[in-house]
C-alpha cells in the first residue's frame, strides 16, 4: 500500500519547512529571485540624524525613509516637472526600493524569506506645482516589491506625496511599513 508522507514541520523560529536552526542553509526564495533579477542589495544605510533606520513592534517593521543613493554613491537629485525627467523619477523611486528591501534584511537578521507582506509604501517626490504623475514615480518602488517577492507578500497599500522638497535635494524618499515571521 502507498502511505501519505506526512506534511513537513515547520519551523517555529521563521515558519519553513526547510529550514533547520543553528545550520546555515543555501539562499532563499528572494535571494534567488534578486540574483534572478540581476539585482544586488546595497549596504543598509546608516541613519543620518537622531532616528533608527526600523523599528519593531511585535510582527510589525516601520522602516524609515530611504533616498536614492546609487552603487556610486551618488544621490539622485532633482525636482520631477523641472530638473528631472519621469524615468529618472522611476529609477530614483526603485533605488529607494532597493533600500528599503537592505533594511528588511536587516531587520529579518539577513533572511528576506521572513517578510510575510509589504504593508504600505510612503512615498514622496520632490515635485514642481505643476506635477500631477507622483504615483507613476512611486510605480518605480511598488513594481519592484511586486517583481522581487511576488504579487502574494510584495502587494500593498500606500502613497504618493509631491513635496516642494526633500533632504539634500533627492527626488524621491520612500518608507514603509512590513510584516514578518518570529525573528530570534
Amino acid at each position: 500500500l502507498l502511505q501519505k508522507a506526512a506534511p513537513p514541520s515547520l519551523c517555529k523560529a521563521c515558519a519553513r519547512a526547510d529550514c533547520v536552526p543553528g545550520k546555515v542553509t543555501m539562499a532563499g526564495v528572494v535571494e534567488r529571485r534578486l540574483a534572478q533579477i540581476g539585482v544586488n542589495l546595497p549596504k543598509a544605510a546608516a541613519p543620518a540624524a537622531n532616528y533608527v533606520p526600523w523599528r519593531r513592534a511585535g510582527n510589525i517593521v516601520y522602516i524609515s525613509g530611504q533616498i536614492p543613493k546609487g552603487e556610486d554613491n551618488q544621490l539622485r537629485l532633482g525636482k520631477l516637472g523641472a530638473s528631472c525627467s519621469l524615468d529618472d523619477g522611476k529609477a530614483a523611486a526603485r533605488l529607494c526600493g532597493l533600500h528599503l528591501i537592505s533594511q528588511m534584511k536587516e531587520a529579518c537578521n539577513g533572511d528576506l524569506d521572513k517578510v510575510k507582506q509589504i504593508l504600505k509604501i510612503e512615498g514622496f517626490v520632490n515635485s514642481s506645482e505643476d506635477f500631477t504623475d507622483h504615483p507613476q514615480v512611486v510605480n518605480g518602488i511598488s513594481d519592484l516589491m511586486v517583481e522581487v517577492f511576488g504579487p502574494e507578500i510584495g502587494s500593498h497599500s500606500r502613497y504618493a506625496v509631491g513635496c516642494s522638497s526633500l533632504p539634500l535635494g533627492v527626488s524621491v524618499e520612500a518608507g514603509a511599513i512590513i510584516e514578518v515571521a518570529a525573528v530570534e
